[in-house]
């Protein structure tokens, strides 16, 4: 039951993201509003993770295992390396894609082992 939340927040920042990268490749401007909603529902989700791992403010443990962790540390990746893929993509389309890339395939691994620890 605890695991519910975490799932919801990254699964939507998952579809979102992918709504994101498809309007990428079709090269339409990205709204800044879309991409703030996925940052903070990522955020969120990684968040609830952390909590799942470490426990909550009143103490609560529920146990994620290693693959719970390995997950955390790959949606943190994924984090990290979405906020610096502008940055890093500014000078070339093909840095950016590859930014890109990177930041989805390490985003989507964290998702798929973070289902794998909760089931």
């Amino acid at each position: 039951m605890e695991a519910i939340p975490p799932v919801m927040l990254l699964g939507t920042a998952v579809g979102l993201g992918i709504f994101l990268g498809v309007e990428y490749l079709r090269r339409v401007r990205s709204n800044p509003v879309m991409i703030g909603l996925h940052l903070l529902l990522g955020a969120g989700g990684l968040e609830l993770v952390a909590m799942r791992l470490r426990g909550t403010p009143e103490g609560v443990v529920t146990p994620a295992g290693h693959l719970g962790s390995v997950a955390a540390l790959l949606l943190v990746l994924a984090m990290f390396t979405g906020l610096i893929a502008p940055m890093i993509g500014r000078r070339s389309r093909g840095t950016m894609n590859l930014a890109l890339a990177v930041h989805a395939s390490i985003a989507f691994a964290g998702f798929v082992l973070l289902l794998a620890s909760v089931a």
